[in-house]
């Protein structure tokens, strides 16, 4: 069994008054394929590191498959990593990197030629076995290093940024082979990536974390619809979430830029408890029409990037008369058809609107209405 659980794991780093991951409980089935995301400097790629054994845990527990890791050597625990780098050997053939861990774990020639040989078909790599890593491309190469660690049959594969170092079309292509390889073999694979659009597009459930602390984990659609507070909104999205800070409540509205945007009873129930009067209010880019002249949330054209089946209209919000920092992101179909600088309205679509608290940035509204 492949599963893994931190249990309030935490690692601070000697000197540091800060913990890099804090009490970290995260419970990952066996064969799931998880991402850990977040920003630079979250905790992500520490907290690999504490599994595979490279960082050790100041308290708390790591476990493999039911048995308390925690103070294993990483040789210990049954696990295979690939790196950012590639780290392969340079005067190696692909082949000799693929069987290397086997021949010093004194695995069986005839074995170490069998195992490499499956994973380079399964790779697609077998025209490629006999050059050395010079001689291949960034995604051969990668394949290469996912080759070494699929070949040892590990509980657990640990990927830490694999596809940072390889261009924009390559990363896609990778990150599809990746998912597929994954389903394949159905191992329990912990992914770290700091880009949320791979994150949303290979894991079965994404864990985002932030400034050493687990914010929300669940399959992406779930951080997506439903995020937890106001930075998982902000962070999970390519353009994230709109966001109206500071929304002063008023009856049964939310006043966004002079426009009302009306809150549920249990919404205002919840507010009422905070002794609040004002709301974050979120919106999703494609949750925004283009409305008539002074009806909805006014902007200022900014930038429009144009993609072709749709584009997008970023704006500053107006407040009071005034521009504010506030960059909003609006989703259309076809051409966007304004000009930097106009003036545009936007409204929100009815029952796709988010509300969060002002105090603690928790999510106010159940899921949004279907």
């Amino acid at each position: 069994m492949g599963d893994v659980a931190f249990r309030g794991a935490t690692r601070q780093y000697p000197g540091s008054d800060f913990r890099a991951v804090d009490e970290l409980d995260l419970d990952i089935e066996d064969g799931e394929f998880l991402v850990l995301v977040g920003p630079s400097g979250c905790g992500k790629s520490t907290s690999l590191r504490m599994l595979a054994g490279l960082e050790p845990v100041n308290s708390g527990t790591v476990s493999i498959g039911g048995r308390d890791v925690t103070d294993f050597a990483p040789r210990d625990r049954d696990i295979a990593m690939v790196f950012q780098n590639y780290a392969l050997y340079p005067h190696m053939s692909v082949a000799d990197n693929m069987a290397f861990a086997l021949k010093i774990g004194k695995v069986p020639k005839d074995e170490r030629t069998e195992r490499v040989g499956r994973a380079a078909k399964l790779l697609d790599l077998v025209d490629y076995v006999g050059r050395t890593p010079k001689a291949l491309s960034g995604g051969q190469r990668q394949r290469v290093a996912m080759g070494r660690a699929l070949v040892r049959k590990p509980e657990v594969f640990l990927m830490d940024e694999p596809l940072s170092n390889l261009d924009a079309k390559l990363r896609v292509q990778t990150r599809t082979e990746i998912s597929a390889l994954q389903r394949r073999l159905e191992t329990t694979t912990v992914y770290v990536t700091h880009d949320q659009v791979e994150a949303m597009t290979m894991g079965d459930r994404v864990a985002v974390l932030d400034r050493g602390t687990l914010q929300q984990v669940g399959s992406p659609q779930e951080l997506y619809k439903t995020p937890d507070n106001v930075f998982v909104a902000g962070f999970i999205g390519s353009p994230g979430m709109n966001l109206i800070h500071d929304a002063p409540v008023s009856g049964t509205t939310a006043n966004c830029a002079g426009f009302e945007i009306a809150l549920e009873r249990d919404i205002l129930g919840r507010i009422a408890s905070e002794n609040s009067e004002t709301v974050t209010i979120g919106l999703r880019p494609e949750h925004l029409t283009l409305g008539s002249e002074g009806v909805g949330i006014p902007l200022i054209v900014v930038g429009i990037e144009e993609l072709g089946a749709d584009a997008y209209i970023y704006g500053e919000l107006m407040e009071r008369g005034e521009r504010s920092s506030s960059l909003f992101a609006i989703r259309v179909q076809g051409e966007a058809r304004r000009r930097v600088g106009s003036t545009v309205w936007a409204s929100p679509i009815p029952g796709e609107t988010h509300v969060f608290s002002t105090k603690t940035g928790r999510r106010l509204n159940d899921s949004p209405r279907r």
